[in-house]
């Protein structure tokens, strides 16, 4: 993967650390996929595959898909830009 992919993608993943932290998440752990799906159809428009595991108070009482549902929420501009092609989100209670 060419080196400013990377640099693209790692920036990404800082901006997911940010959004998610800013909206009150107590942990955020962002892994950077994006080198296991070079080739990938969705791979060719540039945008990441990240994995990130979220703690936050905020999943308390809500179900799995609710709880993925929020973080989407809070990523949706990095979404929108392409940015993010594909997220895969572990979701835990303090």
């Amino acid at each position: 993967m060419p080196d400013n992919v990377m640099s693209q993608h790692q920036k990404t993943a800082e901006k997911i650390e940010e959004s998610l932290l800013q909206w009150g998440a107590s942990e955020v752990i962002v892994t950077d996929n994006s080198h296991l799906h070079v080739g990938h159809e969705g791979a060719k428009s540039g945008g990441g595959h990240f994995a990130v595991t979220v703690t936050s108070d905020a999943f308390v009482g809500l179900s799995r898909i609710q709880c993925h549902r929020l973080v989407y929420q809070q990523l949706t501009a990095l979404f929108t830009s392409g940015a993010i092609h594909a997220l895969e989100v572990e979701a835990k209670t303090p």
